[in-house]
């Protein structure tokens, strides 16, 4: 790579002026001592958009975007640094300096290399105006294509003898081996004399930076032919997965338009839509997109437009982009999809309805999660509890794959609403079933998601986003009791200390936490940022995760979680404890949990309803019901896992009385 020393840098901005860089993508106005025009960063009437030559720089106004010449390259073109600086020195005449010696050799075998594919390339094309290239010329009227179009992009004809460019470029004083070396020739295995690599295909130069032809795509002109499309093999020059077909041209009309990439499937669609105005499209070569075709498109376009055809094979090729780019989101980076219709690529789709029809279909560009959603739900069968887990299950193993942790939050979140529109439980109108789970007006038994939804995201409340998948919990659609006594808040702080000191059990009882219902609305959201961190770093200790969370809107929770002396009674909840016996605690806690709040309710509906029946009625049910607060009252450490099983006895001992006396 060029080694750009501070004494070249200067020395190639003294070569050129700022006004005549910039003006050849901004109309400037002389006003004074410096030129004024349009902001090249936003849409505006009035200008704020200065260049000042003495200083050697812009300003803008309206963004408080400033550089200098190269950084205007690289904000308004999508140039990398060093692109930059190689179009600038172009401009100024400047020879490009090298690291090393090396790297002078291997710059001078790329340059013979470049002039070797510059060359076949001007071959090509006057092929294709020949008589051998007549078949060639009719393909391409057919396909609607025109002098300009074939001019702008340079296509040609390979003839169909194995040595016609071999002999032209042998005759221009290339070597055989040069030649070979970029992918012109191909040399047999069995050391036989070499031969073209192109034969009897319409050819599509491939260019580099610096516009310089660096590889071709070819397409056969036989129908018998083994492969419809071939592009040159890697070279030096050519490396497939970091190319896109049209990238330069296409990146600056996408500045001058203000407007998206475009990313097409083929040559031909880039080409047709450029014959159509719509000149800021490009396309793979012949592979889903790399990892480094995504950064090319992202250092360009925000949300570049991935355009594809109308059938099974194109929704597969954008589930494989969706695949592929999940990793790599950032902030403001991403991916809009468009689907033609039916059979149609955007060749057919120009021809047969014209460019609205085109324009209409980017216009209705659906984002990345639109897909994504689409697709995951369409993959499965959703009418069980089961398989909405599975769902849930499933959406949140993708977006752990992104690696940016706020865009993970964000997709968290979303994904979380989703799924709580497509799956909201009835509403609540009847008591609890007898597993626990509410029962709606029509009898059957209530959504297991409950309503904190299948995530425990939040269902269309305001407030702080959800980070970690929906991990917080929402508001539920009626009012929660308040609290009637010192040991409610006991009791739910001890869930939510035994995951704060011991993050590990998130991972054993996950389910069981997304699933927790607290009363205590500090509580609710102190648990919502512990589940949150923790999915958006798995690998949080307890000291790591108490850190966090002072910082938090729930830090004041947490001092009173951590520093209440009747939880510190509790062995499970030290942070020295085993884990497995950790898991047992809690276990034994979230069960008392689940009485305290599920059944006792149950129990004092049933009680209500019996006063109705008369005194004698209201009198056992009331003693049956002090009976069961009473089992459940707070225990000593050492009569945690009797709590549970002293409770369901008296609930049972309950309904027994009330069924012997009523003959209910």
């Amino acid at each position: 790579m060029a080694r750009f020393t501070p004494e070249f840098l200067d020395e190639l901005k003294a070569r050129l002026r700022p006004s005549d860089v910039i003006g050849k993508h901004v109309k400037l106005k002389k006003r004074g001592n410096a030129w004024w025009g349009l902001s090249p960063f936003k849409p505006e009437k009035t200008p704020s958009f200065t260049v000042d030559d003495r200083r050697g720089s812009y300003h803008c106004f309206s963004t408080q975007n400033h550089g200098d010449i190269i950084t205007f390259l690289i904000e308004t073109q999508g140039l990398t640094f060093p692109e930059a600086v190689e179009r600038l020195a172009a401009d100024a005449g400047l020879t490009l300096p090298t690291e090393s010696p090396q790297e002078a050799a291997r710059a001078e075998k790329a340059k013979g290399l470049a002039e070797a594919s510059a060359a076949a390339a001007k071959f090509y094309q006057a092929m294709l105006h020949r008589a051998d290239g007549r078949t060639a010329m009719e393909y391409l009227r057919g396909r609607e294509i025109t002098d300009a179009q074939i001019e702008a992009f340079g296509i040609g004809f390979a003839p169909a003898g194995r040595h016609a460019l071999k002999d032209y470029l042998l005759n221009k004083g290339f070597a055989d081996e040069v030649l070979v070396e970029a992918g012109l020739l191909i040399k047999p295995e069995d050391g036989g004399a070499t031969y073209d690599r192109f034969r009897n295909r319409i050819m599509f130069p491939i260019l580099g930076t610096r516009d310089r032809v660096i590889a071709f795509g070819g397409r056969a002109l036989d129908p018998n032919a083994k492969a419809k499309y071939l592009n040159s093999p890697e070279t030096p020059l050519f490396h497939k997965g970091s190319v896109l077909y049209n990238f330069t041209n296409a990146r600056a009309a996408a500045a001058d338009d203000k407007k998206p990439l475009i990313v097409c499937e083929g040559y031909m669609d880039v080409i047709a839509l450029w014959g159509a105005g719509i000149k800021r499209a490009v396309a793979p070569l012949g592979t889903a997109l790399t990892e480094d075709q995504l950064a090319l498109l992202w250092r360009s376009s925000d949300e570049p437009v991935l355009c594809f055809d109308g059938d099974s094979a194109g929704v597969n090729a954008a589930h494989r982009s969706i695949d592929r780019a999940l990793a790599m989101l950032k902030p403001g980076k991403s991916l809009n999809f468009a689907f033609l219709p039916e059979g149609q690529d955007p060749d057919d789709l120009l021809r047969a309805e014209g460019v609205a029809a085109m324009n209409d279909v980017l216009e209705k560009a659906r984002p990345l999660v639109d897909v994504l959603w689409s697709r995951e739900v369409a993959a499965r069968e959703l009418d069980t509890p089961e398989r909405r887990a599975a769902l849930r299950s499933h959406l949140r193993d993708l977006v752990k794959e992104i690696a940016d942790k706020d865009v993970r939050g964000a997709y968290g979140e979303e994904l979380s609403q989703r799924l709580n529109a497509q799956f909201q439980p009835a509403p609540k109108q009847g008591g609890y079933s007898r597993d626990g789970y509410n029962q709606g007006g029509s009898g059957r038994g209530g959504n297991p998601f409950r309503q904190t939804g299948q995530w425990g995201g939040r269902s269309g409340q305001s407030g702080r986003s959800d980070r970690g998948m929906g991990f917080r919990f929402a508001v539920p659609a009626r009012p929660t009791p308040g609290l009637k006594s010192p040991s409610q808040w006991v009791r739910e702080a001890s869930l939510v200390l035994a995951a704060i000191n011991h993050p590990a059990l998130l991972e054993r009882r996950e389910a069981a936490y997304f699933e927790l219902d607290l009363a205590d609305p500090g509580l609710k959201a102190l648990l919502g940022e512990v589940l949150s961190a923790i999915s958006t770093d798995p690998a949080l200790d307890s000291a790591g995760l108490k850190s966090h969370l002072t910082k938090t809107g729930a830090a004041g929770t947490l001092e009173r979680v951590t520093s209440d002396p009747q939880l510190g009674k509790h062995r499970f909840l030290r942070p020295e404890t085993e884990i497995d016996e950790v898991e047992q605690g809690f276990r034994n806690a979230l069960a008392h949990h689940l009485f305290e709040s599920t059944h006792k309710q149950e129990v004092a509906r049933s009680a209500s309803q019996i006063f109705t029946d008369g005194d004698d009625a209201w009198k056992a049910a009331a003693a049956a019901r002090e009976e069961l607060i009473n089992s459940s009252k707070p225990e000593e450490e050492g009569d945690e896992g009797d709590s549970p099983r002293r409770f369901t006895d008296a609930l049972e001992r309950m309904k027994q009385t009330v069924e012997k006396k009523f003959g209910r």
